[in-house]
């Protein structure tokens, strides 16, 4: 059986041209142009993934999301250190993980410069790490900005409802929200651009109602959306209006899609990036002063929200 160290060297031991120094030594050490920006999230199995998912995309998935996070803030990502518990040391998962975590890093210019590994139940740390001139925060709100989202809303909540026997779709439906649910695209290009015309933005993981709830707080400010603006794939549209649907695309998680904001008077520039980058991006609703937020039905009434969105403690 390979030691810890074999482990390291086989699987996650990869030139990193960007760093000084990169995975073999007591720290990495980077030279950093602009701001750092730094974001940590952990995977649990049995809360995040399921323990017998595809390695490959767990692979992938587990650096998508900290990239996402990357795109919210506007930042270039550079570096990544890993961290992975793992009840054995399986080989044949490893390969898998480590071919789907590094295939992704080579996509967005990200090089693996450190981290551990230990025994224990399976889980997954990645912190990442770029740098960012002008960024995007969720404190950056203001009365009259449009309310933007990226790409469409609930398919992968329609797809662990699918896994978990609460909503049975039809074959085709689910392999296009497992999809979804299992192999997030970050949005690190949209950030990018967004950095030069907006103030503010988050990725939606805990549901677009929690997210956006969480820029109200932070910039001071409230918002009506109207439910009917809100993008829906054609899978979604299926079941809009069905509970089920209304709980995916409001407070389901695990878009990560960006939720932004941008004065009036730059909807042209938004929608000229949405052109260049081939990416639906959806005018949904308007900052507002005071607190909170506000949902409205096609008809204008008040939609009353139960669940939010995810969080771990409750």
């Amino acid at each position: 059986m390979a030691s810890e160290f074999e482990l390291i060297d086989r699987y996650f031991r990869k030139e990193a041209p960007s760093a000084l120094l990169g995975v073999g030594d007591d720290c990495a050490l980077l030279k950093v142009k602009d701001t750092l920006a730094v974001s940590t999230d952990m995977l649990v199995a049995g809360t995040h993934f399921f323990p017998d998912d595809d390695a490959y995309l767990l692979g992938r998935k587990s650096l998508a999301v900290n990239l996402s996070d990357m795109a919210a803030m506007g930042g270039k990502p550079k570096w990544a250190t890993l961290a992975l518990a793992l009840p054995c040391a399986d080989e044949s998962w490893l390969k898998a993980f480590s071919r789907g975590f590094l295939e992704i890093a080579s996509e967005y210019g990200v090089d693996l410069v450190g981290g551990d590994t230990t025994r224990g139940p399976l889980a997954i740390c990645v912190q990442i790490m770029g740098e960012v001139q002008d960024p995007l925060r969720r404190d950056g709100a203001r009365t009259g900005d449009d309310i933007w989202v990226s790409g469409t809303l609930g398919n992968a909540a329609l797809g662990l409802s699918h896994l978990q026997g609460k909503l049975m779709l039809e074959e085709e439906d689910a392999m296009h929200c497992l999809a979804s649910l299992r192999n997030p695209v970050p949005r690190v290009g949209l950030g990018l651009a967004l950095s030069r015309i907006s103030r503010c933005a988050i990725d939606i993981s805990d549901g677009f109602c929690a997210d956006l709830s969480h820029i109200l707080e932070a910039s001071k400010v409230a918002a009506r959306v109207n439910f009917e603006d809100l993008p829906a794939s054609s899978v979604l549209e299926k079941y809009r209006d069905r509970p089920e649907g209304r709980r995916a695309f409001l407070s389901g998680g695990d878009d990560y899609e960006l939720c932004f904001t941008s004065p009036e008077a730059k909807r042209m520039e938004v929608e000229e990036i949405g052109r260049r980058l081939g990416l639906r991006l959806s005018r949904v609703g308007k900052i507002i002063s005071g607190s909170g937020l506000v949902l409205l039905d096609g008809k204008g009434a008040v939609i009353e929200m139960g669940e939010k969105g995810y969080d771990h403690f409750r």
